[in-house]
């Protein structure tokens, strides 16, 4: 990961970070409020996610900054990323073109409901 970051010191003073100096982002499609995927960002990547308009993600498994769609054209502009109340959390709302998740499927939740027992 990179260090150190652009991002306003500001906002990196209200992150609370897990143990590798990572937030989650929830993301969801603006006008629908459907939840399309799961990411991880550090300081850099919302710097880049704030100021580029496009979602940019760290990568756990490949160790390097991603930009969604930057390889297979569904990308995600972003429209408003708000912080949690715990501040350790993103909600990040996109116009989500294309597929969401690696698998080609639009979102990442789909993989079926699990049962809850009443």
């Amino acid at each position: 990961m990179s260090n150190p970051s652009a991002l306003d010191p500001a906002i990196a003073a209200r992150l609370k970070r897990d143990a590798a100096g990572l937030v989650v982002a929830v993301v969801q499609q603006y006008d629908t409020d459907e939840v399309l995927m799961v990411g991880w960002m550090d300081d850099e990547a919302l710097h880049r996610t704030l100021t580029t308009g496009r979602a940019t993600y760290w990568s756990r498994s490949r160790g390097e900054y991603w930009v969604k769609g930057a390889t297979s054209g569904h990308a995600q502009y972003v429209k408003s990323v708000a912080l949690d109340c715990d501040a350790d959390s993103l909600l990040v709302k996109v116009d989500q073109i294309g597929a969401a998740c690696h698998t080609g499927d639009r979102t990442c939740f789909d993989a079926g409901v699990l049962e809850v027992s009443s």
